[in-house]
């Protein structure tokens, strides 16, 4: 595979793209569950990332990257995610926070964060996570100082570029910061060991007197400093959780159905000789499936109104259609965890006890769908749908909303 589009050369189509992710997913999905058990860091996952491309998807041409667009980069964390839900995310969140800077409109930091991440092959992370206490940034004579710790940061302990969120120590305000994080006062926790999402280096990270340039201090995070397209990073980064939810409960289907075509016996009182010709394996599939292409229908439907309303630009946004565009990607978040949880905890309805092997490891679908669908309650997405229907209120932006 060949790491970017070279200057001068014409960019992959979509269906290219999509064709290195299938690619890059089978080959991540060949030793997820050994990776999984052993819950090593993904330097060779991101090197994988990084040789094929990957990276630079959302880099135009003219900047030596790859040409696409979001429409592209939210598939491909679809079918990165069937293959390892871990590294669904990382790539989702690596878009996501590669991109911040063109949310908030700062073009020209965008063009140089772009053109100088294509040319390097960084791979970006974060550490957000509002509910931690904030980091602090103090205004030095340089630019400024940051410290403190955060508990969780996805991607940052394999990442060339950290995003951040901070407090600046002299006037209260949130703030959006990109930094180099191979610089002395960064310390990570190596901390991360939970249920599912093993592979996503989200473990803690301590700021001790750590710089950030001036031009590093991209925007304000404060509700009341952003114009509608600026807070379109919450829907954009709900999408991206929606696609790796359905990636992985596609996945999770795929191997069910070679496990059931390969191993599966049918029931004595079946009547048939194939588990494939069982009527109630037959109904289950055809229900989970039904309800998994709803999900992804949903889901592609936010895209589109995501990925136009970024072309047309902030101007054109009003809040009244960030408010609209927001209840959309809550309503598809609501039936995407419904039906990646219902994919992933019950193909072993339809693959038998034997498949409940530990050297089968169907399980790794459903830990990674249960730990993130965690990341903030669904139930408060369908209160926002809900309220929305009824009186037409629209939620005020957070980081969550």
């Amino acid at each position: 595979m060949t790491s970017t589009t070279p200057s001068g050369t014409t960019p992959r189509t979509h269906d290219d793209w999509l064709a290195t992710a299938r690619t890059v997913a089978a080959e991540l999905a060949s030793d997820a569950l050994e990776r999984d058990r052993a819950n090593t860091l993904p330097h060779a996952q991101i090197d994988l990332f990084r040789s094929s491309g990957l990276l630079s998807l959302l880099v135009p041409a003219e900047q030596d990257g790859g040409g696409g667009d979001w429409r592209t980069a939210y598939q491909v964390i679809r079918e990165i995610a069937a293959g390892d839900g871990s590294l669904g995310q990382l790539i989702g969140y690596h878009f996501q926070i590669s991109w911040n800077a063109g949310f908030f409109a700062n073009w020209e930091l965008l063009a140089e964060l772009s053109r100088e991440g294509a040319a390097q092959g960084w791979f970006w992370g974060g550490a957000f996570n509002p509910r931690d206490a904030d980091l602090k940034l103090t205004r030095t004579s340089g630019g400024y100082r940051l410290d403190g710790r955060k508990s969780f940061a996805t991607g940052a302990r394999v990442a060339d570029r950290i995003g951040a969120s901070a407090i600046d120590a002299d006037t209260g305000e949130p703030r959006f910061i990109v930094l180099d994080p191979a610089q002395p006062g960064v310390r990570f926790g190596d901390d991360w060991d939970n249920l599912g999402q093993r592979l996503t280096a989200s473990g803690s990270v301590s700021f001790d007197d750590v710089k950030v340039a001036p031009e590093g201090v991209v925007a304000s995070l404060a509700p009341e400093a952003l114009a509608p397209f600026g807070t379109l990073v919450t829907p954009a980064i709900q999408l991206v959780f929606i696609q790796f939810y359905i990636g992985i409960a596609e996945g999770a289907l795929a191997r069910a159905r070679e496990y059931t075509l390969a191993r599966t016996r049918p029931w004595l009182l079946s009547g048939v000789d194939a588990a494939a010709e069982d009527p109630y394996i037959l109904q289950t599939y055809g229900e989970l499936v039904a309800h998994l292409k709803a999900a992804r229908a949903l889901a592609d439907e936010g895209i589109e109104a995501l990925a136009q309303t970024i072309e047309a630009g902030p101007d054109a946004l009003t809040w009244e259609g960030r408010g609209e565009l927001a209840e959309l990607v809550a309503a598809a978040k609501v039936v995407a965890t419904r039906a990646s949880l219902e994919a992933t905890s019950r193909i072993f309805e339809l693959t038998g006890a034997r498949a409940t092997s530990n050297a089968v490891g169907l399980d790794i679908h459903w830990r990674n769908v249960r730990t993130h669908t965690l990341h903030d309650p669904v139930a408060y997405k369908q209160r926002e749908v809900g309220a929305h229907f009824l009186t037409g209120e629209h939620p005020p932006f957070t980081l969550y909303t």
